[in-house]
């Protein structure tokens, strides 16, 4: 019977260890469902995180109190989900100016090999027309693919058209790969704050307090921790 017994307590006792370590750490990790494809990070992991600047793609408030960083991936179907998930999170918070979204690339070649270039794209897109551009054009990505690695490359010049680049200069800057560099800067800088899956996202408080959420949460979810946080 003690053989038997053995190995769950062992389990518990792990359990409890490891809830122990997260509730210690400077780091608060949202109470809600996990995502399958994604893991915690660690308070070390995100302290790791590259420091919020101009150079980022930012949609609302750069002041914001809450600053939402999320890491994705062009082909995931969880950052399609996810990605309506903030873009009605900042139709509420971001008017206000209490919220704003930190949109950064995190392509996981070994599932989605075209996320890459379709990366690349959205910042050819940001350079010939600006951060309106980069969102209409990352918006329309989400809108066209199918996820999965569906989207055809051919309509990545399609797009740019639709929304209102030079298609010459759009496929000029894409093929020359100038923004490989830093596509790859960004995927770093995931895997350093500890991303292991996508979306991977961490809320980043005024006093400097990192909050990860797990995955694609619902609205409803991520209102709930806004909502907390802004207590």
């Amino acid at each position: 019977m003690l053989e038997k017994l053995s190995v769950p307590i062992a389990i518990v006792i792990a359990g409890v260890l490891i809830g122990g370590s997260l509730y210690l750490s400077n780091v608060k990790i949202a109470s809600q469902p996990q995502v399958k494809n994604v893991e915690l990070a660690t308070s070390s992991d995100t302290d790791n995180m590259r420091p919020i600047s101009a150079d980022d793609h930012i949609l609302g408030n750069p002041n914001a109190t809450l600053k939402i960083v999320e890491y994705s991936d062009l082909e995931c179907p969880f950052c399609k989900v996810f990605h309506s998930t903030l873009k009605q999170v900042m139709d509420v918070y971001g008017k206000n100016g209490k919220v704003a979204w930190v949109y950064r690339h995190f392509p996981i070649d070994q599932l989605h090999s075209k996320a890459r270039k379709e990366a690349e794209a959205t910042e050819c897109a940001n350079e010939l027309g600006g951060p309106q551009k980069f969102w209409e054009f990352t918006d329309m990505i989400y809108t066209t693919t199918n996820s999965n690695n569906s989207l055809d490359l051919a309509e990545l010049p399609k797009i740019a058209k639709k929304i209102g680049l030079d298609v010459t200069a759009f496929n000029t800057c894409l093929s020359s790969g100038r923004y490989a560099a830093k596509v790859e800067a960004d995927y770093q800088d995931a895997v350093k704050a500890g991303g292991r899956g996508t979306p991977n996202s961490i809320v980043v408080s005024a006093d400097g307090t990192k909050t990860v959420i797990q995955g694609a949460q619902s609205y409803e979810a991520v209102k709930a921790i806004i909502d907390a946080l802004l207590k």
